[in-house]
């Protein structure tokens, strides 16, 4: 399989030297998801497992925006009308599609930077936080809004991933309140690895992405499954994990190269093996 096979109706999919770039294209109504761009979602992100030549990943909006959620009309019109008619399996069937997308996320291999702008809202802000890094904007708002249609925080993983990342309180209070906080904001609380201008956030994240695609690809690879491993180990737990993890990566090619290099005062050329 490889990067070209991969042909989205309901997003835009580029391929920029060895990074994969997905856009939410639906700027007019602020990028919302529909039933079919998360279908298509999941269905991209468990093929980038079997697509090596892709080394990292970034998402984006088009726009202004980044992603204001499932679509009002197209996603939470069928949901009640599916409430009204008890079709608690349908319901059920729902939720446990969009929570395959954020396990389809962290168990993609390829590191994934979203980029973020303007409205980041309901399960665009668990599009963000489900990626392995985020660059925003002072002017993006981020607000995990299910609070406020009558729906618990507890969404797509959001309780356990959430606090991990900026911390139990805040989560806490974003989750109850389904409160916007503004760029500056949750890079203070560290949601936002950094907040850049707007005109350039795109190129810091292909910057970014590309830094990471020129690294050891196995190696990053095996740091993302550890941090996701190690969530519910003891320290011993993940020590023994780590020796194993750091042993496969001292039996690759990359670590080599990068001692070789070293010794002759130069940058190591990693070529993902």
């Amino acid at each position: 399989m490889n990067a070209s096979e991969i042909a989205p109706k309901h997003f835009l999919w580029q391929i920029e030297g060895n990074v994969a770039v997905i856009t939410l294209s639906r700027p007019k109504k602020k990028n919302p998801l529909t039933f079919d761009s998360y279908g298509e979602l999941v269905d991209t992100f468990r093929r980038l497992q079997h697509i090596p030549e892709v080394k990292c990943v970034v998402i984006t909006g088009a726009g202004d925006n980044f992603c204001s959620g499932g679509d009002v009309h197209e996603i939470i019109g069928p949901l009640v009308e599916m409430r009204a008619k008890k079709n608690t399996d349908k319901l059920l069937a729902f939720t446990r599609m969009t929570g395959s997308l954020v396990k389809a996320m962290r168990a993609c291999p390829q590191p994934i930077i979203a980029a973020v702008d303007g409205i980041c809202a309901g399960a665009g802000a668990i599009l963000a936080m489900a990626s392995d890094l985020r660059i925003g904007t002072a002017r993006s708002k981020v607000g995990f809004l299910f609070v406020r249609v009558g729906l618990s925080g507890a969404d797509m993983g959001a309780c356990a991933i959430l606090p991990r990342i900026i911390g139990h309180g805040r989560a806490s209070e974003l989750l109850y309140t389904g409160r916007f906080m503004p760029g500056e904001e949750a890079e203070r609380w560290a949601f936002f690895n950094r907040v850049v201008n707007p005109d350039v956030l795109r190129a810091e994240a292909l910057a970014t992405a590309h830094s990471l695609a020129s690294g050891p690809t196995i190696a990053h690879s095996i740091t993302k499954n550890c941090l996701n491993e190690e969530w519910n180990m003891s320290i011993e737990e993940a020590i023994d994990a780590e020796a194993e993890a750091q042993a496969r990566c001292m039996n690759t090619a990359d670590f080599e190269r990068a001692y070789v290099a070293f010794a002759k005062k130069q940058t190591p050329v990693f070529e993902g093996n």
